[in-house]
Order: structure tokens, then sequence, then C-alpha cells
């Protein structure tokens, strides 16, 4: 899927550009046990890892054939996690009837204590559009805890549509799809209403 540190076609936004390269899970160890541990990223669900517990985790799906992580960069610096995967195969096997082209995804933006406006939406755009790069992805699935309503929002915003609640064996979810033709119809929409000076 990836292709190494690529543009994000989002650098009309003035916030600046994305890159996305693949995780080294020993070398980008510690800066993702400073992230997935902050009080911020709660919802990531490894507030208690040790430094060797996001190496081994991080390992394991560089080991795997069907999940895989990125480290995402703003304008050259370190900014967030994003995590693809099969969700025939990881998180959500048996729990969905899965179509040809369903591609899983999560993301984590690095906590920081000077928030930029429209930042995390930014980023989830990046990273939509890093999926939808690859032309075998027609569907993304999420399946955030139920109770994160900012992340549904977010979702929302880029085109996903909440199907049901679902029980996990970490959390009750919302399962949501967005597929290739609901992400582009509202990243025109974001466009359009960012050229008319509206706040999206």
């Amino acid at each position: 899927m990836t292709r190494n540190d690529r543009t994000s076609p989002l650098n009309d936004t003035g916030i600046g550009a994305f890159t996305i390269r693949p995780l080294d899970p020993v070398e980008d160890a510690q800066l993702l046990h400073r992230w997935v541990t902050h009080p911020k990223s709660a919802f990531w669900m490894m507030q208690e890892a040790r430094l060797h517990d996001v190496e081994r985790e991080y390992m394991a799906i560089a080991a795997s054939e069907y999940h895989d992580a990125y480290l995402g960069l703003h304008d050259g610096e370190p900014a967030f996690l994003m995590e693809r995967y099969d969700p025939a195969h990881v998180e959500l096997a048996g729990l969905y009837d899965s179509q040809p082209g369903d591609v899983g995804m999560h993301f984590l933006v690095a906590p920081t204590d000077t928030p930029v406006h429209g930042f995390t939406r930014a980023v989830l755009t990046a990273v939509m559009d890093e999926l939808f790069a690859d032309p075998r992805t027609r569907r993304v699935v999420v399946e955030p805890d139920i109770r994160n309503k900012a992340v549904h929002a977010l979702n929302e915003a880029v085109g996903f549509v909440p199907e049901r609640e679902i029980e996990k064996p970490e959390k009750n979810a919302l399962l949501s799809f967005c597929t290739r033709e609901q992400y582009l119809t509202a990243r025109e929409a974001a466009v359009l209403a960012a050229v008319r000076g509206v706040t999206t």
C-alpha cells in the first residue's frame, strides 16, 4: 500500500504538507510510547504500556500479512500514526460481512499542548487520501469506541456513515463505512467550503 514519503494532496488547506512512511517498530518505539501512553490517547488503550510492550505490538504488526503501520509526518516532523488492516482477518473478523475492497483503518494524532484548529481533520483527510490512492480500496471500515464522540464527528465529516454498534472484546464500537464515492463527495464539499471561506 505504501508509497514512501508520498505527499498528500491536502496541501491546499494552508496547514502544511503531510507525508507517510512505513513505521520502524524499533527506531520509532520511543516516540510511539510517548504518544500512546499520553492521557489524551486514552481511546488507543495502551495507557499502561511499557516501551517493550510498544515494540512488541508493532513488531507483530510488521510481521502480519493483514496489518500495516505507518508514521505520518507534518512538514517533515512526526505528527501521527496510521494503521491499515484487512478487516476480514484483523479486528473485525466474524463481526460483520466483509466485502472485496474493504480496508480497516486506525489513526492517532500526536498529543500536543498547542492544538491547531482543523489539524486532526487534515490528518484524517491525508490518511483517507492515502488509503484511496490504492485503486483496490473500495470502502474504508472503522470501529471507534462508542464513547469517542469527537472521532465519530470527524469520521462523519469525511464521509463515514455509522451502521451499528458492535461488541468487541476490548470495547463497544461504532461500526462505520466510507465508500470512495462518499469520501470524494465529502472532500469536494470541504474544498468548496474552504474556497468560500466557510469553516467546516
